[in-house]
């Protein structure tokens, strides 16, 4: 007779190289209320009218639990374990603030962090740079943070330079080390080609990877280091302009429109000499029809190169507002633009999250300290189920009647009927 099946025979296999069935961390999990007295806020979007009382304590041992489950998992045998793991890990850290637990288990993380960058390919990699990340947001900008990047910088910087590695590997550690991007982006100043002659895309993105970390760190520079990088790159970057790749033409145009905002603010009688002839790109790109590109791409170029050349020529920046909860942030300028834009990469949906808690982020925008509300002001700003669904319909019937005035004219043609 053949012998039963063992239960969970299926499941548990990671002594014999097998995957194991890592269930990922869900968007349950990362509910306000579970980790509400983590940080002490909670967002009024969060709370159901009639929902029933959550038990904080309880939530909030069953996700370190599950925490420590995938902290263990990244040492197993199995790349996809290890992986699985990782990115579980990253979701968790940038939907919550966690900091006391990572501060406890921060050697462990390390570590992990380290091994399955040495051991791993190409996605494990570049999932373990992108939590190493999420690590140091979460620690802020402490001692902790600095043991953390002494330990990681030099295998990372290693990876970097390594013309061997995995691309999709390289991209990513450019978030964890910023030495050394000046010798890989400047590559694209002479058009670097393959052996067919034809622009490599691999290096392309990496190329832009480089660029933008090498302008987050130029926004924090002193200003002596910040006219030395202008005078060695201002001159060479419009050649990226006319890059076949379209995110290198907007990562070399926002650039540029960041170093002419640096260069006005260490010197008011800054001068470009080439402004005529780079005025004339730049407008070319933003008025481009060229028949051979994307509907998609060519508004996308050409509403980044609009902001461009006004912040070039006119010394101008369109003014954006992000909205946390009850605060509003203002985003007047290239710099704070860069700055935002790499924190909404690393951190994904969990920005507005971080921006409302995270202390680090807020004292990186000066926000002040966390804003924090009581119940009874949560429950003032909550809307209601009737009100939600009393704005949509509104909403809805706006559109439909606003859609029968454009169709009006032709009515007769269309054989439509007045109502």
């Amino acid at each position: 007779m053949p012998k039963p099946k063992k239960r969970g025979s299926n499941h548990q296999r990671g002594a014999g190289g097998q995957p194991r069935n890592v269930q990922p961390f869900s968007d349950e999990d990362a509910s306000i209320e579970t980790m509400s007295h983590c940080s002490g806020f909670s967002d009024p979007a969060s709370f159901t009218e009639d929902g029933p009382e959550v038990d904080e304590e309880a939530t909030q041992e069953d996700l370190e639990y599950k925490l420590k489950g995938f902290i263990d998992l990244t040492l197993d045998k199995s790349a996809k374990t290890r992986q699985a793991a990782l990115e579980s890990l990253k979701s968790a850290f940038s939907s919550k603030i966690l900091y006391e637990f990572i501060m406890e288990r921060r050697m462990t993380l390390t570590d992990s962090i380290e091994r399955c960058i040495k051991k791993g390919k190409s996605d494990e990699q570049c999932a373990a740079a992108g939590l190493a990340c999420l690590l140091c947001v979460q620690m802020g900008s402490g001692i902790e943070s600095e043991e953390i990047f002494k330990i990681l910088g030099p295998l990372l910087k290693k990876i970097v330079c390594d013309g061997t590695a995995s691309i999709q590997a390289r991209q990513a550690e450019l978030y964890s080390t910023m030495e050394c991007l000046e010798n890989i982006f400047t590559k694209a100043y002479q058009r670097d080609r393959d052996t067919n002659g034809v622009s490599s895309t691999h290096n392309t993105v990496l190329h832009i990877s480089a660029l933008l970390a090498w302008t987050l760190l130029l926004t924090i520079c002193p200003m002596n280091e910040v006219k030395k990088k202008i005078e060695m790159h201002l001159h060479k970057l419009p050649s990226l302009l006319s890059c076949d790749d379209l995110n290198m033409r907007i990562a070399a145009g926002e650039t540029l429109a960041l170093l002419f905002e640096l260069a006005r603010e260490t010197d008011a009688d800054f001068f470009y000499e080439d402004m005529e002839l780079l005025t004339e790109k730049l407008r070319a790109l933003a008025t481009d029809g060229n028949k051979h590109r994307a509907k998609v791409d060519k508004r996308k170029q050409r509403s980044v190169f609009r902001d461009v050349l006004r912040a070039v020529e006119e010394r101008d920046f369109p003014t954006e507002m992000v909205k946390f909860g009850p605060e509003r942030m203002y985003i007047d300028c290239w710099v704070k633009k860069q700055t935002y834009d790499t924190f909404k990469e690393i951190l994904g949906s969990g920005m507005q999250y971080h921006l409302q808690s995270n202390d680090f982020l807020r004292n990186v925008f000066e926000l002040g300290p966390p804003v924090m509300l009581d119940a009874a002001t949560l429950k003032t700003m909550k809307i209601s189920r009737f009100e939600r669904l009393l704005t949509t319909e509104t909403s809805t019937t706006s559109k439909a009647e606003g859609r029968w005035v454009v169709l009006l004219p032709y009515r007769d043609v269309m054989g439509l009927q007045t109502f």
